[in-house]
């Protein structure tokens, strides 16, 4: 059986930092990226893994249905809508230009595989910036967004309690889950199967919709909220990989 095509898009930073030394100051710029973990887990599975990284996106992310039927899964990661919806011909040059968050649901709808995780620049995320919310996106989602900064820190750490135990996603992981340090909070549609929740909150679901399948991971793939707790965790691999066939009608 042929491999899985995934992209994953955004899952990355890029940071500026002022140095004050007396009377003297510099700047500092670094790229980072919080993927590594979870791009890993899903090439030792077997998939063919696309990366993006989200200062690309606004140019490069498929804009057609022809690009975006080149993956069977694509993975939104907290990247913002703006991202998509802002090609630069549109925000530099105001040239009309193909509306990707429609073309994510036709896709979806189609036969693709669309899953969401968590940060906060996805969903709603930081100042409700990540802005999803009544977008076209969120329609084919599992879950409804708040219209709001939907941020819930959990520095404690909070173990996640499986509640479906027997869908293909979680039946192969046994055991407790490690903890997570936070989540977007979000509201599961009624046609939507909730798989795992934190405390009151949802932090996964999935949904068939029309020939396709969504699934919302509501925190992180990666540190801060996903920490190296959980990326060690030998349930990580097992999760991302059954996510990834079940969104490609592999499971």
């Amino acid at each position: 059986m042929a491999a899985v095509r995934v992209l994953i898009a955004g899952e990355s930073w890029i940071s500026t930092t002022t140095h004050y030394k007396g009377w003297d100051l510099f700047t500092s710029t670094v790229f980072g990226t919080g993927v590594q973990a979870f791009k890993a887990a899903l090439e030792k599975g077997g998939h063919d893994v696309t990366f993006l990284p989200g200062h690309l996106c606004d140019k490069e992310f498929p804009n057609t249905m022809e690009a975006l039927s080149q993956y069977d899964v694509i993975i939104l990661s907290d990247i913002g809508a703006n991202s998509l919806l802002l090609h630069p011909d549109t925000w530099l040059h105001g040239k009309r230009t193909p509306n990707r968050l429609k073309l994510l649901k036709e896709w979806t709808e189609a036969g693709g595989g669309l899953a969401m995780c968590g940060g906060y620049l996805t969903f709603q995320g930081i100042n409700g910036s990540g802005r999803y919310h009544r977008t076209p996106v969120e329609d084919v989602l599992p879950v409804t967004l708040l219209p709001y900064d939907d941020r819930v820190e959990m520095p404690e750490g909070v173990h996640p309690m499986p509640v479906d135990t027997n869908h293909p996603i979680t039946v192969s992981i046994k055991g407790a889950w490690p903890p997570v340090l936070g989540l977007n909070e979000v509201k599961v549609k009624p046609d939507a199967k909730l798989l795992v929740k934190c405390g009151d909150y949802p932090l996964l679901a999935v949904r068939e919709v029309g020939k396709g399948r969504t699934l919302a991971w509501t925190s992180d793939i990666g540190p801060h909220w996903c920490p190296e707790e959980f990326l060690t965790w030998e349930g990580y691999e097992l999760l991302w990989n059954a996510s990834v066939n079940w969104l490609a009608h592999r499971i």
